[in-house]
């Protein structure tokens, strides 16, 4: 899992760069909590995010 500050950031990238609604994100965050995978790969799964941003979303990973 990443870490909170991380998290923080993460969730506030979410939100301000792909547009995620709360709700969204707080469905993500239950499956994470029951460990169901990385949660980029939650979103995807779910449907909350494109393959495009998904990209995005490892691409902000990978410079964090």
């Amino acid at each position: 899992m990443l870490k909170n500050s991380i998290y923080k950031n993460f969730t506030q990238f979410l939100q301000e760069e792909l547009a995620m609604p709360a709700d969204s994100l707080a469905i993500a965050q239950k499956a994470l909590e029951q460990n169901l995978g990385p949660i980029p790969m939650i979103l995807w799964q779910y449907g909350l995010v494109s393959l495009e941003e998904l990209d995005r979303i490892y691409d902000w990973l990978e410079t964090t």
